[in-house]
């Protein structure tokens, strides 16, 4: 255990370094810092959190430099994450509020975070298994051509224009758009194909080529897009980073999307933020890099994941305080939406 003294001294290494990316002697703490005991004890504390493994010396004679043992104590023992204030909350608010539909609410949510941490921002798009029919709509363009339009309480919409066998009156239409929504008003996503099974058995013989026909198109925008699981945004943040491995192998990692689904993490509690320090990443070219996460979500419910990627001297407090915010925004958004 490390008590309240080490704690603090600890504490004022990890933000010295994070500040000037330079190691950091016991002088510079006597000088920055008020930590109220003499030169002697801070050094002294510097060679206990040495010897335990929470800092390291890089050079000789030079002054010491949190390790990811260091970063994980300093982040479990953070007093508090640091607020936004009052004009970054409101400019989260009014950039996240112009959103039309789900495709630009993750477009300025990757955006936004890379923006506001200056890291590698990472939004996974909200999986089909978590959500669940809003409305289906058919919107005749003529006799034989239609326009299908799917809505999903994440606000995805999928729209097709749909050739129809042969030609058919708007009272069909508006039939067969009655029918379908009262069968999936609500239906899980993955519930669709058993609810619609029997339905051209429900319809008139004429209607039911219609219905096939509408029933293919459903079933085919149903299918999970995979280019539109992860999104990333400010990877030139990356430029000016130090990495304890290659920036190469940073790159690499980002373009699995794999591994980005991995890093982002799993949980069911929509209001925990989870962060990976260093070598706790599990993919080998990413033990330089530090990931912090977020669930967001419609009510209760998590839909997905989003987070910020750096190196592990990176601003913890400012990081995890942004990341929380603006996936509660994306949260409040979709529940209204």
């Amino acid at each position: 255990m490390v008590d309240d003294r080490k704690l603090a001294v600890l504490r004022a290494i990890v933000e010295d370094y994070v500040s000037t990316n330079e190691p950091v002697g016991s002088k510079a703490l006597v000088e920055r810092h008020n930590l109220g005991v003499s030169p002697a004890t801070i050094r002294n504390d510097m060679a206990v959190l040495e010897e335990q493994g929470y800092i390291a010396q890089p050079h000789t004679s030079a002054g010491r430099v949190p390790t990811d043992k260091g970063y994980r104590l300093f982040v479990d023992r953070l007093s508090q994450v640091k607020p936004l204030s009052g004009a970054e909350r409101r400019a989260i608010e009014s950039f996240l509020a112009g959103a039309v539909d789900i495709d630009d609410v993750v477009t300025r949510t990757v955006r936004l975070l890379a923006q506001l941490t200056r890291q590698v921002a990472v939004v996974q798009y909200p999986t089909l298994t978590s959500s669940t029919v809003r409305h289906v709509e058919l919107v005749p363009l003529n006799e034989r051509r239609l326009m299908f339009v799917l809505i999903t309480n994440t606000g995805r919409v999928e729209q097709r224009v749909v050739e129809l066998p042969d030609a058919v009156d708007e009272a069909r239409v508006a039939h067969l758009r009655a029918m379908l929504n009262a069968c999936l008003d609500g239906c899980g996503l993955t519930s669709v194909p058993d609810k619609v099974a029997d339905l051209p058995e429900r319809l008139p013989a004429e209607d039911r080529p219609l219905a096939a026909t509408i029933l293919s198109v459903l079933l085919e925008s149903l299918v999970e897009r995979q280019d539109e699981k992860i999104v990333i945004s400010g990877a030139a943040n990356l430029a000016g980073a130090d990495f304890t491995v290659g920036l190469r192998d940073v790159l690499e990692a980002l373009e699995e999307q794999v591994v980005l689904m991995r890093l982002l993490g799993e949980t069911s509690d929509l209001s925990a933020l989870t962060v990976r320090i260093g070598s706790e990443n599990p993919y080998t070219g990413l033990r330089g890099t530090s990931i912090v996460a977020a669930g967001y979500g419609s009510g209760d419910k998590q839909l997905a994941r989003l987070g910020v990627l750096g190196p592990t001297r990176m601003d913890y407090p400012v990081t995890m305080g942004a990341v929380r915010a603006v996936a509660r925004y994306v949260s409040q958004i979709l529940a209204a939406s």
